[in-house]
Parts: C-alpha cells; sequence; structure tokens
C-alpha cells in the first residue's frame, strides 16, 4: 500500500513539479520506503508525545526520539540524492501538456469504467508533447540588462551588463541545463566592449545588446537582433527590441521562425492586472511576432500595423 501511494501521488504530482521547478524525482517511491516507515512510528509519535508531555517538563526524551527519526530521513535523502540520475531537469513547457496532464489524471482517478485508461492516453499525449516543444532561441529580461542568445552548441550563452545570478538560474532551469550561473562557459562567444556586447546565434545571426546610442549604427548593419535600453532608430537592418518595448511587455523569449521572431511576452496584449497594471499606449495591436527580418539590410524598425500580428 505505501508504494501504491507513493506511485499514485507521485503521478499527480509530478507535471506540476516539473512545470514549475523543471525537475522530477524519479526515486521518490525509494525514498518513501524507506522513510515513511520511519516518519509514521518514530517522527509523528514521538512528536505528540513531546507535546503532552511538555507541562509536565519531561519532553527532552522524546524530542531526542523525533530527532533520530529526523536524521534517519536526512541520511535517506542524501543517499537517493547521491543516486545516479536522481534529479531529472525538464525543460519548460507550457501550459498546453500541463492542462492535458491533468485531464488525464483527472480521468484515471474519477471515472469507473474502462474508459479511465483514456487517462493514460491523455498523459503520453501530454509528455510527447511536453518533450517536443522547442526551446527559444532568445531570452531577455524585463530590464534589458540581460539576454541568453541559443549558441551553435544549442546552449544558452549570456549577454549581461548586471548581474542577476537568480534570473540565470532559472533560465538555466527551464533549459534543462545543469550548469551554474557562475559557469564560465555562459560567456563563450560572447564579445564585449564598451558599447555593448555581441554573440553568434545557432546559424551565424548576430545577437548584439548595445549600451551606447551611437553604437546603434553599426549595429543595425551587422546585427540580425538588436536589445537596447535606448529608443531603436526608424532605419535599421536588424529586428530590435528596445526600451519601449520591454517597459510594455516585460520579458521575452523569442522563437526564430525564417526571417521573422515569434515573441512569447511576461505582459502580452491585454494583460491587466491590478497588481500589474497595463502600461500606458498599450493599444488594441498585439505586438508578440516581430516581423523583421533577421539579415543586415535597411529598413523602418518601427514596427506597423501590417507588423504586429495575433498570437495564435
Amino acid at each position: 500500500m505505501l508504494v501504491l501511494a507513493s506511485l499514485v501521488a507521485g503521478l499527480a504530482t509530478t507535471p506540476y513539479a516539473a512545470f514549475h521547478f523543471h525537475r522530477v524525482a524519479p526515486y521518490g517511491v525509494l525514498a518513501n520506503l524507506a522513510a515513511m516507515p520511519v516518519v509514521s512510528a518514530l517522527v509523528m509519535p514521538a512528536g505528540l508525545l513531546g507535546l503532552l508531555a511538555v507541562p509536565f517538563g519531561f519532553d527532552g526524551f522524546f524530542w531526542w526520539l523525533m530527532g533520530v527519526g529526523i536524521d534517519w530521513m536526512i541520511a535517506v535523502a542524501r543517499w537517493v540524492n547521491a543516486l545516479p540520475g536522481a534529479v531529472g531537469q525538464v525543460a519548460a513547457f507550457g501550459t498546453g501538456p500541463l492542462i492535458v496532464s491533468s485531464l488525464g489524471i483527472i480521468s484515471m482517478g474519477l471515472l469507473r469504467t474502462p474508459l479511465r485508461w483514456s487517462g493514460v492516453v491523455a498523459l503520453a499525449v501530454a509528455l510527447i508533447w511536453a518533450v517536443s516543444v522547442p526551446k527559444p532561441d532568445v531570452l531577455i529580461s524585463g530590464d534589458g540588462h540581460n539576454v541568453a542568445v541559443r549558441g551553435r552548441d544549442g546552449r544558452l550563452h549570456v549577454l549581461r551588463t548586471a548581474k542577476d545570478a537568480f534570473l540565470v538560474r532559472e533560465w538555466l532551469a527551464g533549459d534543462a541545463d545543469a550548469r551554474t550561473a557562475a559557469d564560465p562557459s555562459l560567456t563563450d562567444g560572447v564579445s564585449c566592449d564598451d558599447a555593448g556586447c555581441v554573440v553568434p546565434a545557432a546559424d551565424g545571426w548576430l545577437v548584439a545588446m548595445t549600451m551606447r546610442p551611437d553604437a546603434l549604427t553599426d549595429d543595425c548593419e551587422r546585427a540580425g537582433l538588436i536589445v537596447t535600453m535606448h529608443q531603436a532608430p526608424r532605419i535599421c537592418g536588424a529586428a530590435a527590441i528596445d526600451h519601449d518595448r520591454l517597459r510594455r511587455q516585460g520579458g521575452l523569449a523569442l522563437w526564430r521562425r525564417g526571417g521573422t521572431f515569434d515573441a512569447e511576452a511576461v505582459r502580452p496584449r491585454g494583460f491587466d492586472r491590478p497588481w500589474s497594471p497595463a502600461p500606458p499606449g498599450d493599444g488594441d495591436t498585439d505586438p508578440l511576432i516581430l516581423s523583421r527580418p533577421a539579415a543586415p539590410h535597411a529598413q523602418d524598425a518601427t514596427p506597423s500595423e501590417t507588423d504586429l500580428q495575433a498570437e495564435d
């Protein structure tokens, strides 16, 4: 029964743990089998008896006994964590697979007829969908000070003008990347000077982080994508993510589709919450798709009505 309970609990919580924390624990059943009997027979009874004994002043023995059980739990956790593959990393997969997996779990739990096995099919579909979601080519922080670009090696390379270890750590977790925020390989291929930074993307096109207005002209000529906290020039051969766009939308994830960038924003069109109101000038157009060639030839970089397409 303990094995069954662990399997059911693990199945019910795994999609949500993977969605929020980008991790799965394949040895969860093993850890529960080793720790739960001690919790049930020692830790919890000792804690209850300790509370009852507090008024009489002889509760110390029960706290010591409870501590023995907790030490065992910690030892089990360390042993399981040291096993090969104890922590499985999962790339970010969006709400679609999460909803489908939730429907599968609900079907298996509520239906009493053989139709409940349709939940297994739903879980299989959710799993295939989750692992097939493409990873973003570019990640941009809401303040424009951190940009991550997927390089030829398939991993993220970070351009930054301010250190934000938490942000980079979350980006790496969402990419199922085991590196830490301090790993020097994050800056491989990144070239920086006082005017900004540039890094090549997977197929050779350049992403530039421009820190000085006078460097925008050069970056417009050679880069496919520019991220800047200044106002982007109207005539530019690159797609431009500037201060105004970041102010309206917050952080962005970009996927390159030929000569365009599909984008997902922290604050998409119509996003208006009491704790995060829509900025002035949000408008009715949806700026989530940047229809801008990622090639160095001159053109107007200011989004027009025809440039802004509605999200699917």
